[in-house]
């Protein structure tokens, strides 16, 4: 059983939950990473250093995130492979089953999308309209990590394809 100090705290915690190292020192309750507190802006040289760190970190979290999804969804999946009497429940069980394996499909591309951004970032090339060369907002980027294209070339490249469908 943990003792508690005159003013009621177990020992090593600090004011408002933050934990104190051996050296009587505060950690912040938050992660210390940098990215974290850092907001990308543009009164700053585009995709300066600390830019970089910031979506790395940010795209390398989205795909932590994603492989955790996959690994619940494939021990749901496995412990779900019950044979069910009820037609009508092993029929929803089944597209149940389908919607979950077509999610996966899609956050697998989407895997490779991050995977090709870290690889722009380290080339250098991250942050860059692949048809203009110009750089993409911040925001734009804040929001979609993975975006290749400025806003104004994506609005044209969704133009073009709703052109050639309806043909």
């Amino acid at each position: 059983m943990a003792t508690k100090s005159k003013s009621g705290k177990k020992p090593g915690s600090g004011k408002n939950g933050a934990k104190v190292n051996g050296s009587g020192k505060k950690k912040s309750p938050k992660s210390a990473k940098s990215s974290e507190i850092y907001v990308p802006s543009d009164d700053e040289p585009f995709m300066n250093e600390r830019q970089q760190v910031y979506f790395r970190d940010k795209l390398e979290a989205w795909k932590q995130d994603i492989l955790r999804e996959g690994r619940e969804t494939l021990q749901h999946l496995q412990d779900e492979n019950i044979n069910l009497p009820d037609v009508a429940d092993r029929a929803s069980s089944e597209t149940d089953r389908s919607l979950e394996l077509r999610t996966r499909d899609r956050q697998r591309k989407l895997i490779a999308k991050i995977d090709a951004a870290l690889k722009r970032i380290d080339d250098g090339s991250y942050g860059y309209c692949d048809e203009t060369g110009e750089p993409i907002s911040l925001k734009r980027l804040d929001a979609r990590p993975i975006a290749t294209l400025s806003l104004e070339a994506q609005e044209i490249h969704e133009r073009r394809e709703r052109v050639y469908r309806s043909d």
